[in-house]
């Protein structure tokens, strides 16, 4: 098993590394405050070439789809190593839209919308989840009624990654809901459609540069050209998004702990106490020691499963297990950090205090912790 990255994804993270620090890294905490992101960044995202990671290039994407998924993971630990709004927002466009739209779409919608997407001149949402179901998310109440060869769309979206900003969104509707999940579909949604309105940022705890918005759907028509995938596939086909979005979330975790473990190995080396760095104090040594440790694994364990997406094979349990150890580690790594900073660490002054807020929702979006566990035993079980 060879575990060094291809030497093209390696360059690529180089570069993506480069731009973090000297880009992102100065604003992030001015974002953060802000609760925004500036225009003119998601227009260099694109043409880094960031917004379509995971699109072939036949439609303004990547040009290595054969390592999409890898590339996609350390993208994700770079962004976040400096921001995890500026991650999360890469992460639900090409995780969650793009890939609804790359797994399911059809070949008119994908040439409409793909280049535009993946050019970073449009960012793109996905709506899934509402107020009454969020593990639960085949409960969803959103409902599409038969309108001639159309539908018109009613309901209430929670929680929407890039809502604010996008201009594009693919929603989960039911289209006949006596069939329970195998009675959803999606549809693409944009943002100028009549009675389609977007509501006010949630004012959020971590990830603040990402925009988090509700979506309100009053009798949206959607043509039948809007449909994505097949009729009352949409759920089916939405829980192969988010086995995928969920090694994103997965990298996203790596970066934020890495963040955690360099900002702490700096300041235990500068900071004196009793006489010497704090570094030299085995208390500390034994933190950093296991924040080392379980950082490497995750990272093992979200490429591993980057990797079997890559060569086309089913990694819904590594993907779960991935998300689920490397989001944990996070939260972990972060109350770590904070507590080597001492005092410090609890002021804003430290980047430390940011990561710990952001790294709590990586255990949340996506499948929470609790939902990845009964995957994965899931999987055990029926294996046997």
């Amino acid at each position: 098993m060879d575990f060094e990255l291809p030497e093209e994804v390696a360059a690529f993270r180089d570069t993506v590394r480069k731009f973090a620090a000297e880009r992102i890294r100065p604003h992030s905490r001015q974002w953060d405050r802000d609760q925004t992101l500036p225009d003119e960044l998601v227009t260099e995202l694109g043409q880094l070439g960031l917004m379509g990671l995971l699109t072939p290039e036949e439609y303004g994407g990547s040009k290595h789809p054969e390592h999409g998924y890898l590339l996609n993971a350390v993208v994700m630990e770079e962004l976040a190593r400096q921001d995890g709004g500026v991650a999360l927002l890469v992460a639900a466009h090409n995780g969650l839209c793009l890939s609804h739209l790359n797994l399911a779409g059809s070949e008119e919608q994908k040439k409409k919308y793909l280049p535009k997407l993946a050019s970073g001149e449009w960012v793109g949402a996905w709506g899934l989840t509402e107020p009454a179901s969020g593990s639960d998310a085949a409960a969803l109440e959103t409902r599409a009624v038969r309108d001639g060869d159309g539908w018109r769309l009613t309901g209430h979206k929670m929680f929407i990654t890039n809502g604010a900003r996008a201009r594009v969104y693919v929603v989960m509707a039911k289209t006949e809901p006596e069939k329970g999940p195998k009675g959803i579909s999606a549809f693409i949604v944009e943002r100028e459609d009549e009675g389609f309105v977007v509501g006010a940022k949630e004012d959020k705890l971590g990830i603040r540069a990402s925009d988090t918005v509700p979506l309100d759907l009053d009798n949206v028509y959607c043509g039948p050209e809007d449909l994505v995938g097949e009729y009352n596939k949409g759920y089916a086909d939405a829980l192969r998004v988010l086995e995928r979005g969920r090694i994103g979330i997965g990298a996203l975790s790596l970066g934020l702990a890495r963040g955690c473990l360099e900002e702490s190995i700096a300041y235990a080396n500068g900071r004196i106490a009793f006489g010497k760095p704090i570094a030299a104090q085995q208390a500390i040594q034994f933190m950093l020691a296991d924040m080392a440790t379980e950082l490497e694994a995750s990272r093992l364990l979200v490429w591993d499963a980057a990797r079997s997406l890559d060569l086309g094979e089913d990694a819904r349990q590594k993907a779960s297990i991935a998300k689920l150890f490397a989001s944990e580690m996070a939260t972990r790594a972060g109350l770590k950090a904070i507590q080597i900073h001492g005092g410090y660490g609890y002021t804003k002054d430290m980047p430390v205090e940011r990561y710990m807020r952001d790294a709590k929702l990586c255990e949340i979006g996506e499948g929470s912790s609790e939902v990845q566990r009964i995957l994965i035993a899931r999987h055990l079980l029926e294996a046997k």
